[in-house]
């Protein structure tokens, strides 16, 4: 009696433990980028067209015109922000949200919800927990795409923008995200630029790029340039930054030698892309 328990605990074990494993309907996916200084995540399950219909009017279509939709598959469409953004022109606090839509023929209605806990079941969807509820225009896309695509696209030269677009079967939405990493850079500056050539050098040139008080990133620059080390060939890079510095202050005679010192140094160093900038600089202070 003894052996015939251990046989049946060893074939229970092993029906137990053995499991079929398949390809998931829908694969998970995950896409994440950094848009200036804040990280946007997307978690998504990715459905398949599988010669359905999409997106269209009535119960012939997979996602019907004016249907909430899960944005995906399986438990949801999560999306997470490290700092507070604007998604389509509203606020929206740092966090994770469902990402749900109401597909449409030329107009989404896109809505980032703050309870995840609701997963897939759109049935238990209150309108009241809307953190975002946006309208967006649909494109129409010359290519179709096969399996339901999420990215973080269009990011914007300075960093400050992007779009979070959704591509299924022939139509793409895209909701414009912003960020303001200027608060943040501020702080860090605030902080760093007490010692250290190099922090008052970046923080010299975020004033200058972003337009802020000329005389102190002259006052930076100048502080990291006596910060340089004194036996290091010199900072012909730290020196044209001045120069550009000087010219924004309306001092094109001090601009003019900032450049020309800067010019010697990399020639010296046989950095021509830097002599090439300064002789684009004084062409334009003569």
């Amino acid at each position: 009696m003894k052996k015939v328990l251990i046989v049946l605990f060893v074939v229970v074990s092993f029906l137990a433990e053995a499991q079929v494993v398949t390809p998931a309907a829908s694969t998970a996916a995950m896409v994440s980028t950094v848009v200036g200084l804040t990280e946007v995540k997307v978690e998504y399950s990715r459905p398949k067209a599988k010669g359905r219909k999409i997106f269209g009017e009535g119960a012939a279509f997979v996602r019907p015109y004016g249907v909430l939709w899960r944005t995906g598959a399986n438990a949801g469409t999560v999306v997470t922000f490290s700092d507070n953004v604007k998604f389509g022109g509203v606020d929206v606090p740092k966090g994770s949200y469902l990402l749900l839509t109401m597909p449409g023929a030329t107009d989404w209605g896109v809505i980032l919800y703050k309870d995840i806990s609701m997963g897939g079941n759109t049935d238990l969807y209150d309108k009241s927990k809307d953190q975002a509820n946006v309208t967006v225009k649909a494109q129409k896309l010359t290519e179709k795409v096969e399996t339901m695509t999420i990215d973080i696209a269009d990011l914007s030269e300075d960093g400050k923008t992007a779009n979070l677009q959704i591509a299924w079967e022939n139509t793409s939405v895209k909701v414009p995200i912003t960020v303001d990493f200027d608060a943040k850079v501020m702080k860090s500056i605030e902080a760093n630029t007490k010692v250290g050539y190099n922090n008052l050098f970046q923080a010299a040139t975020y004033y200058y790029d972003n337009g802020k008080d000329m005389k102190q990133a002259l006052t930076w620059t100048n502080e990291a340039l006596a910060a340089y080390p004194k036996d290091s060939p010199a900072p012909y890079w730290m020196l044209l930054q001045k120069a550009k510095i000087q010219k924004a202050l309306g001092d094109k005679a001090g601009a003019m030698a900032t450049s020309m010192a800067s010019k010697a140094a990399a020639e010296s160093q046989k950095n021509m892309d830097y002599v090439k900038l300064n002789d684009e600089l004084m062409k334009g202070l003569k």
